[in-house]
């Protein structure tokens, strides 16, 4: 089932109104990336890979919330699962990526659920909570509405 929704559950559970999983790992500028250190602001955790051709169309918009949206508080983090971090690097310069980019594995994909398709989408609220969760190509105005919702919230 596709999660297109906050309301809608996803088959297998859900992370929806939980604390989102923590976790550190390098980025590809080989710097600390840590989610504990984004708790007030509002979160788009954005699991790919270079071979998902929705997320690469995607990849375009988070730039651009990224440069519209930061300064009220949005950051975008960007979690390739390719086996290969030169090729996530690569796709990153390519797409000009202007957030923070790491490579998961398996045991981060476990404690999202699952990341067995792609694209998969997390919106973590300031208090670090999963608030949205999108499996699959999503609509993404449907996205963008709920995170300036998020936004606006105090």
């Amino acid at each position: 089932m596709l999660c297109l929704v906050a309301t809608i559950p996803c088959a297998g559970g859900t992370l929806l109104n939980k604390k989102a999983p923590e976790f550190v790992l390098l980025d590809l500028n080989q710097r600390t990336l840590d989610l504990h250190a984004y708790r007030g602001k509002v979160v788009l955790l954005n699991f790919w890979a270079t071979w998902c051709a929705a997320c690469q169309i995607e990849m375009p918009r988070f730039v651009n919330w990224q440069r519209e949206y930061g300064a009220r508080g949005l950051q975008v983090i960007g979690i390739s699962m390719d086996d290969d971090p030169a090729m996530a690097r690569g796709l990153s310069q390519k797409m000009k990526l202007n957030y923070p980019v790491a490579v998961g594995d398996e045991k981060l994909g476990e404690l999202y659920g699952g990341i067995l398709g792609l694209p998969v989408i997390y919106l973590i609220d300031k208090r670090g909570m999963v608030r949205a969760e999108y499996r699959g190509e999503t609509d993404l105005r449907i996205i963008e509405s709920e995170l300036t919702k998020m936004l606006d919230r105090h």
